[in-house]
């Protein structure tokens, strides 16, 4: 054997090695021993005998002949299918940086949401590695929505989740009596291995698409959200023992004879938050942030709780409320009612007139509300006109602004973005649109709700450094808290927005975290009034990360707060329970739960609370396209407001009503979509469609069936100049 000749394992090693480190490519035997420097005939013939080994043992293959690479051992990974339109799919993946994409042929018997086992490949679709789904490991659901269509042998049902890509097959035995058109609810049975789709069976009809109730219905199902509580839950919460007794009253701290009152929206049937406020003789406020008491009738382990933590949060389509709670709890016993007692549970605070708080008390009260305000009423005072308790709702709102000048100074960010309300009639037919926006009214309840929220998460969260009269020696040393948490935006996200908003001459810091709160801060005021105001906020808002409930300490970005928690609305949230719950065990020094309990009732009420922001969204759609389906051929002004490789989404200004411009249908060029700069740009005129422009459109189509408003441009829209130097994308 020659001097430099290799030991044969090392060979196989080294070899095998080599073309792990460079898994994408093959090579031949030349190519391997160049990169190796072997350069002695013996040695090189002992590399064609290694490689003829590695092959034979399963190590390598010989893609085409002579031509090496590694055998790929299998990588599976599980996590959650998200299906697009075009039927293309990703997979998220839990503590992955990127999703893995997965092509359309390879989504096997996958439907939306599902928890799916995949397999990774070598290819990669832009940063994403690419897989296939190999198992379905959990059903998401397994009752979904659509359109029914007849023939005469077979039925086919047409999902209206754009993101369900498959329609499924019904067996006419199993159609339910349903007619050709009409919309229904299906229940999946099974996908055979082979078949192009699944089969299912129709399991309750709701009528024809378009009318009101039929949609209202339909859109419960689709979100799996019940009409109504079982006869058992509405048998236990009837029984329960709802008056108010003298041994429990002597139990709590009592506020009965202290001016309180409740300030809510004048449509508004559970009152779950009232303040109180008495002037002490040291010349300070007393504040009491007085909230329901749910716990008290809710208890753990009942079917009453149980049906309340399946629920975790009450749901607000545009024409009705779905409970958290029976309405014997919701709207009577525990809504803080004018002039009735009430048990609560309180964070009660005493404040300078400078704004200082100087101590915090937290307990069971009992409390008498005077008044029901609504917003309209406390804002007129505001702005000067006489009322009940004016004296009062001054001294709150001028704390108020306190408090939030501190927020402010602090780290806090302000969307004051207006929330879209229809005016319905008796058959629930849109007649008008309006717009809910926050005043001084709504900030003050907000203030101090934020005010107890924040308090409650310190005293239960935070090491005991601080004296407080409830911090006792012997309290829980884990800090147990349920968190509300805002992570801090990406720097991808931040730099699109400070990318985006340097168009119309506005400047967005990401340096640190206070500068970037401020610089926000200073654009959402800056743009108030402009017509750029509502796609700069969508933009912004878009660029934030979705607040969640954990119980793993992690401040709250939007609000500026190192510990925050929901503790002012447990009869519509299921975590503002769960917080009481651990607020008296605390106060009792008691333990409540442990935290891996804790932590899985936080991501079911996240995923709930998320599940619930879709299905009111989902109502408001369809009443903004009913809205406007009189309105065809009609022209607006609006603004664009997304642009996407499918078309341009534009937001009506005067009413907020979003439809889209396919792009297949934009005229007058051929259009290139420009997927780094939000726009598409005409090829041959330069001309741009980009997010932000104001636009006139046409209003083409109303589809109540897909929730679907169809624009065009109107040919008067202005064209805009191709910015320079900036490449452009072909889209699909």
């Amino acid at each position: 054997m020659s001097k430099n000749k290799k030991p044969k394992k090392f060979l196989f090693e080294e070899v095998l090695a080599f073309l792990q480190h460079n898994s994408e490519k093959s090579f031949n035997y030349k190519q391997i021993g160049a990169a190796m420097e072997i350069n002695s005939d013996s040695d090189r013939l002992q590399l064609i005998e290694t490689l003829q080994a590695l092959k034979q043992n399963g190590f390598v293959i010989e893609k085409e002949v002579g031509k090496f690479t590694i055998k790929q051992t299998q990588q599976y990974l599980s996590g959650t299918i998200d299906f697009t339109s075009m039927g293309t799919a990703f997979v998220v993946i839990e503590d992955r940086e990127n999703d893995v994409f997965i092509p359309f042929r390879k989504t096997k018997d996958a439907l939306q949401g599902d928890l799916v086992k995949i397999v990774l490949s070598n290819r990669k679709s832009g940063k994403r590695k690419e897989g296939e789904v190999v198992e379905v490991l959990q059903r998401a659901k397994t009752q979904f929505v659509g359109t029914l269509k007849l023939s005469q042998k077979f039925a086919f049902v047409i999902p209206d989740n754009t993101k369900i890509h498959v329609d499924f097959f019904v067996n006419l035995t199993r159609i339910n009596d349903a007619k050709d058109g009409q919309k229904v609810l299906v229940k999946f049975l099974e996908w055979k291995q082979g078949d192009q789709n699944p089969t299912a069976e129709v399991a309750e009809v709701f009528g024809y698409p378009g009318e009101h109730k039929t949609e209202m219905h339909a859109i419960m199902s689709e979100f799996g959200l019940p009409e109504k509580f079982s006869d058992e839950v509405e048998y236990y919460a009837r029984n329960l023992n709802l008056k108010i007794e003298e041994t429990e009253i002597k139990r709590r701290r009592d506020f009965r004879d202290i001016t309180t009152f409740t300030i809510d929206p004048f449509d508004a049937k559970d009152f779950d938050d009232a303040l109180s406020l008495l002037k002490l003789d040291n010349g300070n406020w007393e504040v009491g942030v007085h909230i329901a008491d749910v716990t008290h009738y809710l208890k753990p382990g009942t079917v009453l709780d149980k049906e309340a933590v399946n629920r975790a949060t009450s749901v607000y389509l545009v024409d009705r409320c779905i409970p958290m709670l029976p309405e014997v709890l919701s709207n009577f016993v525990c809504s803080l009612r004018p002039r009735e007692e009430k048990y609560t549970f309180s964070a009660v605070f005493e404040i300078t007139n400078e704004g200082q708080i100087l101590n915090e008390w937290f307990g069971k009260t009992i409390i008498n509300s005077d008044r029901r305000f609504t917003y309209e009423e406390v804002q007129e005072m505001i702005e000067g006109k006489d009322g009940d308790y004016k004296e009062e709702v001054m001294v709150l709102d001028r704390l108020a602004k306190i408090l939030r000048k501190d927020r402010t100074e602090k780290g806090s960010l302000f969307f004051d973005k207006a929330e879209v309300k229809f005016n319905l009639d008796e058959d629930g037919k849109p007649l008008g649109v309006f717009f809910k926006t926050q005043k001084d009214a709504h900030k003050l309840i907000e203030d101090f709700m934020l005010l107890a929220n924040r308090k409650v998460a310190e005293f239960l969260g935070k090491p005991k450094g601080a004296v407080n009269q409830n911090s006792k020696k012997g309290s829980n040393p884990s800090n147990l808290c349920v968190y509300r948490i805002h992570d801090v935006p990406s720097e991808e996200k931040m730099n699109q927005l400070t990318g985006f908003v340097a168009r119309f001459g506005y400047k967005v810091d990401v340096g640190s975290k206070k500068k970037s709160v401020d610089s926000i801060n200073k654009l959402l005021k800056d743009i108030k009034g402009k017509k750029e105001q509502s796609i700069i906020e969508i933009l912004a808002i878009r660029s934030m990360p979705k607040a969640i409930y954990t119980t793993d300490h992690n401040g709250h970005y939007g609000l500026g707060f190192d510990y925050y928690t929901h503790f002012t609305s447990p009869i519509r949230r299921y975590p503002d329970v769960m917080v009481h719950r651990l607020l008296e065990a605390r106060l009792n020094k008691e333990t409540y739960s442990n935290q891996k309990e804790l932590e899985n009732l936080c991501k079911h009420s996240s995923d709930m609370e998320r599940m619930a922001a879709e299905a009111e969204r989902a109502s408001v759609k369809f009443k903004q396209v009913e809205f406007m389906s009189d309105k065809i051929g009609q022209e607006f002004d609006g603004v664009i407001s997304g642009v996407t490789e499918w078309g341009i989404y534009v937001e009506i200004i005067e009413n907020k009503c979003e439809g889209m411009i396919r792009s297949r249908d934009l005229k007058g060029d051929r259009y290139h979509f420009d997927e780094d700069n939000f726009r598409y740009v005409g090829a041959n005129s330069g001309k741009t469609y980009a997010l932000g422009d104001t636009v006139k459109v046409i209003i083409v189509n109303a589809d109540l069936l897909k929730k679907q408003l169809n624009m065009e441009f109107a040919e008067t829209s202005e064209s805009k100049k191709p910015l320079v130097n900036n490449k452009t994308r072909r889209g699909r």
